[in-house]
């Protein structure tokens, strides 16, 4: 059975053989050049340079560099991105007689790339080509190291190196910035880059024109709307301003850490640190964090929507249809759609009898670009924009009509109705055909529909009423008289039989949720109590300790805690009994749509209500309780919406098994904190840490974690970091649950991001205590509180302000817990 293993060990000692062999310099000298499938490698073997194909179907063939010990090649430069040697052509790199460093097609000796240099520069013999450690590619004197000539940091491609120089010389005029690439194959630049300006302040543009991110001013540490960029996950960033030149530079921390700063083909800039555990890059900072903030990222006449998933981000308008698929499955959709059916127009009206009508759409963000025209009523906008020819849209809100010409971009969904001034209905002009086509196939969808329902509806009566007779005929004279005992635990703690738990939840068959723990299930007793059951796994003590365990406690008592009615030790069977939620867990409130929406008031006094038990665990009781699991599924309500905090003490009652069932939320992203991944001795700031996380989700209505944001190993989208982001910058009411249509106290919503800031400190002292945190959250009702939060000098107004000025902090805790989870 070893043998495969032992073949594949070989076959991994060839191919390491075979790259040792293939790439034993980091130089290229005269009449000692690079072709083939040779390389160049780093004296420190971090990165490599040499010829390579971005897909085996292509015909096109890049010098370029990546890093050398990387499983997932990633160009991070390319020489010849616009003018790639093409397939049969073979392609050597040389030190060409004038002493630049060229890429030749060995056929025809023809130049298909050069450094173009000539200062200094005078014969083949005087020179060299060095891949440098830190990954500069440069051309210098044979004879004097110092002396360079061309270096590949002055000719960044969309990757910035560390050490390398993004910025401008004052003197030369040189501007150093990223460019996109075309797509996820063409290394030829794209549309968008990454630059800064003569002050300093990094732009994210569209065609070298169109703006769409700034960075913001730096502060000496980092750039005003960016502070994730310091912190022990992040590379040390410096800004250098002097006479000479202005330019951005960064260094890592271990310079054998391998990380990727560059500019996506989707215009998006990010930081991504290779894990050799997943063998894959973990992109933790992205800007902006989704791909529709990218101007113009889908193309004319298409929609953008971030809920969608993957390659579905970017879709065509009504009436319009794709114009390169094959460009779009490479990530390049900067041609966008076209229309289906040519407009009708002027020239032709008199021809077809027919004019040009609109198509609605709602809830999207209008284009830019658009123009304010004089009309009265929406008709009269209509009309305006059907007497110009290129004209292709309109919009009238508020009284103020707005038309569109030419080329439609950046229209993005939104999810809920219009709103700010930019909102409205949006129509977009086609062709009568075109509508008329429209109209048909919704007709005959319309008809089928209407049958179908109709012809299923008759149906699903006939089936209900006659599971509804059977369920009458089998019940009738059938119910449960019998009393269960209620022998005592010895604290008011009620020992259930097994049979007893078993016949009170209808032998475990309806469950209300599970965790990490066990499952738990609906139960009623005969006198119409309902109860929750849970059935733990992973429990294996003793009997005698069980009951000790669970008197403790059940002895723990709080109008913020679930309440502990009973339990129940018969052979392996392990159950404890509680009060029964009837308004279920808070997860169930925020994530699923179908259910009951919280208004805010009720979610600012769940907050208030949590903390309140939480700080109850860790300081009243005879032990300090460090629950380890809160969570929204953790946090119960009851009949009035009062938030209950249940599995608390489970660490006690699972005794030496309780680190085995905890082991199941290692990895999962959300809730832990950063000591409890690193292995560390944990306290209770871990809770402090979870409920932070909680609070951010109570906000927004939605995972901070949800696996749609994350995917291809992409966490710039965690919702924590958008908060501190939109906290600095003074927009948290776009950060609500859409649900709540922003009827909400935006100073409490304020208060609690703060607060959630606070408690997700990468620094576990940092962090307040839960008594802190009710203390801030309660403060604003009463007196006493106001007055100790507006003493400047107050502890408690110390504290909180570290909340406040330290929400960059909270951004790159965030960044670090996500590292290290994965």
């Amino acid at each position: 059975m070893r043998l495969p293993h032992v073949l594949l060990g070989l076959l991994l000692l060839c191919i390491c053989l075979h790259d040792a062999a293939t790439a034993a310099t980091d130089t290229v000298s005269p009449g000692n050049g690079l072709a083939g499938g040779g390389r160049l490698v780093s004296n420190n073997s971090k990165f490599a340079l040499g010829f390579f194909k971005t897909d085996s179907k292509s015909p096109n063939t890049y010098l370029g560099i990546w890093f050398n010990k990387v499983t997932k090649r990633t160009p991070l430069w390319s020489a010849n991105g616009d003018s790639p040697v093409v397939d049969p052509a073979s392609p050597e790199l040389a030190i060409a007689s004038d002493g630049n460093l060229v890429i030749l097609d060995q056929a025809t000796r023809s130049v298909i790339w050069s450094t173009s240099t000539h200062a200094n520069v005078t014969t083949a013999n005087g020179t060299v080509a060095v891949l440098l450690d830190d990954g500069n590619l440069v051309l210098r004197s044979a004879s004097n190291a110092s002396d360079v000539f061309w270096q590949s940091f002055d000719y960044p491609t969309d990757t910035l190196f560390a050490g390398a120089k993004i910025g401008w010389s004052k003197l030369t005029g040189l501007n150093r910035r990223l460019v996109s690439r075309k797509n996820l194959v063409d290394q030829a630049p794209g549309l968008y880059s990454l630059e800064l300006d003569h002050n300093g302040v990094g732009h994210l543009l569209w065609n070298s024109t169109v703006e769409y991110w700034s960075s913001g001013d730096w502060n000496g540490h980092y750039f005003g709307l960016a502070p994730e960029m310091i912190g022990a996950v992040m590379p040390s960033f410096k800004f250098v301003n002097t006479e000479e030149e202005a330019y951005f530079v960064y260094t890592l921390h271990n310079d054998t850490a391998i990380v990727h700063t560059a500019i996506d083909v989707f215009g998006q800039g990010l930081v991504g640190i290779w894990l050799d555990s997943l063998q894959d890059w973990l992109i933790n900072y992205r800007q902006p964090v989704f791909r529709c903030d990218v101007y113009a990222t889908c193309g004319p006449f298409t929609i953008c929507n971030d809920t969608a998933h993957g390659d579905q981000i970017c879709s065509c308008m009504k009436g319009f249809s794709v114009r390169s698929p094959k460009e779009w499955e490479l990530g390049d959709q900067k041609n966008g759609c076209m229309r289906n059916t040519p407009l009708e127009c002027e020239s032709d009206r008199n021809q077809t009898g027919l004019t040009d009508k609109f198509y609605s759409m709602q809830s999207v963000r209008l284009p830019d670009a658009k123009q304010v025209q004089a009309a009265t009523s929406e008709d009269d906008c209509s009309q305006v924009c059907l007497r110009d020819c290129s004209c292709t849209a309109y919009s009238y809100w508020n009284g103020i009509c707005s038309v569109w010409h030419d080329k439609l971009y950046n229209v993005k969904q939104e999810l809920g109705a219009a709103s700010d001034g930019n909102g409205g209905t949006f129509y977009i002009r086609l062709s009568a055909k075109e509508l008329t086509s429209v109209a048909m196939k919704k007709s005959a969808i319309t008809i089928g529909v209407t049958i179908g329902f109709a012809v299923g509806a008759s149906t699903a009566t006939l089936i209900l009423t006659v599971i509804l007779g059977l369920m009458i005929w089998r019940r009738k004279g059938k119910c449960f008289t019998r009393t269960l005992e209620n022998g005592q635990g010895g604290i008011g703690i009620i020992a259930f039989r097994y049979v007893d738990l078993q016949r009170a939840t209808k032998n475990f068959s309806e469950k209300l949720g599970g965790g990490s723990f066990g499952s738990v299930f609906k139960g009623n007793l005969s006198n119409s109590v309902t109860l929750a059951v849970k059935r733990l796994d992973g429990a294996h003590q003793g009997e005698k300790q069980f009951r000790a365990e669970v008197s403790s406690v059940g002895i723990i008592q709080h109008i913020n805690l679930v309440k502990l009615i009973g339990f129940c030790c018969e052979g392996d069977q392990r159950l404890l009994v509680y009060e029964y939620m009837p308004n279920h867990s808070l997860d169930v409130h925020l994530f699923k749509a179908d259910d009951t929406v919280l208004d805010w008031n009720l979610r600012y006094q769940i907050a208030i209500g949590v903390a309140r038990g939480l700080a109850y665990l860790h300081t009243s009781c005879r032990d300090c309780i460090i629950h380890c699991d809160i969570k929204p599924e953790n946090i119960l309500l009851d009949a009035s919406y009062v938030p209950k905090i249940a599995d608390f003490g489970m660490a006690k009652v699972l005794g030496r098994e309780f680190s085995h069932a905890m082991t199941t939320m290692r990895g999962t992203i959300g809730y832990l904190a950063p000591e409890w991944i690193g292995g560390t001795v944990v306290t209770s700031k871990v809770d402090v840490y979870s409920y932070g996380m909680v609070l951010f989700e109570i906000i927004s209505g939605r995972r901070n974690s949800s696996p749609e944001l994350f995917q291809d190993g992409d966490y710039s989208a965690f919702f924590p970091m958008q908060a501190a982001r939109k906290l600095l910058s003074g927009e948290i009411g776009s950060l609500l649950d859409p649900n709540l249509h922003g009827d909400v106290n935006i100073e409490e919503v304020e208060r609690v991001c703060k607060v959630a800031c606070w408690c997700i400190q990468e620094n576990e002292l940092a962090r307040p205590t839960m008594a802190e945190v009710v203390q801030v959250l309660e403060a604003f009702s009463s007196e006493d509180g106001r007055a100790a939060l507006a003493n400047q000098r107050s502890p408690l107004r110390q504290k909180f302000d570290v909340a406040t000025v330290q929400v960059g902090e909270a951004r790159r805790a965030a960044a670090g817990l996500v590292q290290g989870t994965s």
